[in-house]
């Protein structure tokens, strides 16, 4: 079954910058759309951002925006986030979520950003 790799988290200090990417694991599956969700402890999953494959259309959480940025690579199949000016509160589990052509859902691993003061 085809899921999502991603990677790019990791700790960096509260003003810094991250840059995630997935990429569905055969490469080639046909995306709709692509994004990212996260999840801090005891929270609910939110969505971050995401991106129309052929149009280019972004869509972004209203407390990352102007910080984050969504972009996607046609010819590698794979998404970024850019995301600059992190705070402490950015701090969470993220996971990237696509759609296929085929209305098929996939996910990918869970990925941790950790931003310190």
């Amino acid at each position: 079954q085809v899921q999502l790799v991603e990677s790019g988290g990791g700790l960096v200090q509260a003003g810094g910058s991250l840059r995630l990417s997935c990429v569905p694991s055969d490469g080639s599956t046909d995306i709709y759309d692509m994004g990212w969700f996260r999840q801090a402890p005891g929270t609910d999953r939110e969505f971050v951002a995401s991106i129309t494959w052929t149009s280019g259309n972004a869509y972004y959480l209203d407390s990352v925006k102007g910080r984050f940025t969504i972009s996607r690579d046609n010819a590698k199949n794979t998404a970024y986030l850019q995301m600059n000016s992190l705070k402490v509160d950015d701090t969470a589990v993220y996971y990237c979520g696509g759609s296929t052509g085929r209305g098929e859902k996939l996910w990918g691993q869970e990925n941790q950003v950790t931003v310190s003061t």
